[in-house]
């Protein structure tokens, strides 16, 4: 993950292409769902870690 103090900013896209490729997920695949699982993931994590419980 790139993060700030703080907040969430993206992912290591390296390290989730290295990843999608050892699980045999097609690189169309990825190159196709993994900006938007990234785009959902951050502001999900961002998200929580406003809250006072996060």
């Amino acid at each position: 993950m790139r993060v700030l103090p703080g907040a969430v900013i993206g992912w290591d896209m390296s390290a989730a292409v290295a990843l999608g490729d050892a699980l045999g997920v097609p690189p169309l695949a990825m190159a196709e769902l993994l900006p938007v699982i990234e785009a959902v993931m951050v502001a999900k994590l961002n998200e929580q870690m406003e809250r006072p419980d996060g």
